[in-house]
């Protein structure tokens, strides 16, 4: 029997073909994985020097919000941001970046949430505000575009207990919607900021009863002074029959040891 050619052979080209095709998938998902990777190392990283800052403000709110406002409008690819803060009845600017002078001067005035606005919806209850374009929210006003030059919003509630008690924003400058984690990575920084509200709530709460108690101890102690001199004179007025001169010494000295113990 003669040999024919085996039909079920694939062409070497095609082969070929295949395995280049795959290698450069290949090649694909592992650049992509290793972009993913460093993106999430470098949102740790930013996640963790915030962290840092929290620990070493002693209370200072203000270098903490601006570092969160850098670093969110960084990895969010935002034009500005500014950080509200909400005491019940208005918002306040706590830090803002990148504004424009003239939205900085808008925005230095408290703001009363106006109905259909983001600070308003969020004190409603919405758990995010995002608006791809602002010129199609009439509620937002003209001050955002007229004095910013915003297009693209996100906002994140601060929230405690249930209770608002700012607001996290980052604008674009151009229609481009915010990603899923760049969403997340903003709703994280919110997270953070509400955590240095309380440390520095904490801290205050601590130096105000350490005042209390010094300022009690020094009491304590005046009045210690001002039984021990007394339980003093009246010895010495026992002791001393006719003779007033000791008594009168012993005031004296009592006057100055009495100033002594006061001394810290």
């Amino acid at each position: 029997m003669s040999a024919t050619p085996d039909s079920t052979l694939t062409d070497p080209q095609q082969i070929i073909a295949d395995l280049r095709r795959k290698l450069t998938e290949a090649e694909a998902e592992r650049d992509d994985a290793k972009a993913e990777r460093d993106e999430g190392l470098r949102r740790e990283t930013e996640t963790a020097e915030v962290s840092q800052v929290i620990n070493s403000s002693l209370g200072d709110l203000a270098p903490v919000f601006d570092a969160m406002l850098e670093k969110a409008m960084r990895l969010c690819e935002a034009t500005f941001g500014v950080l509200w803060t909400y005491d019940g009845e208005e918002f306040t600017a706590a830090a803002m970046r990148g504004v424009t002078s003239a939205f900085a001067d808008f925005a230095r005035t408290p703001l009363q949430p106006r109905l259909g606005t983001g600070l308003a919806r969020l004190l409603g209850g919405e758990r995010l505000v995002h608006i791809t374009d602002i010129k199609d929210n009439e509620a937002n006003g003209r001050a955002l575009i007229d004095l910013g030059g915003a297009r693209t919003t996100l906002q994140v509630p601060l929230r405690t207990d249930d209770a608002l008690i700012g607001v996290f924003t980052i604008y674009r400058q151009e229609v481009r919607s915010f990603s899923d984690k760049q969403i997340a990575l903003l709703q994280n920084f919110a997270a953070q900021a509400v955590i240095a509200i309380e440390n520095a709530r904490l801290l205050g709460e601590l130096r105000q009863r350490t005042d209390d108690l010094t300022a009690r101890d020094a009491d304590n102690r005046a009045l210690i002074a001002r039984q021990m001199a007394s339980i003093e004179v009246l010895k010495a007025i026992s002791a001393s029959g006719d003779d007033p001169q000791p008594v009168l010494n012993l005031l004296s000295d009592a006057r100055t040891n009495f100033v002594t113990r006061m001394q810290p």
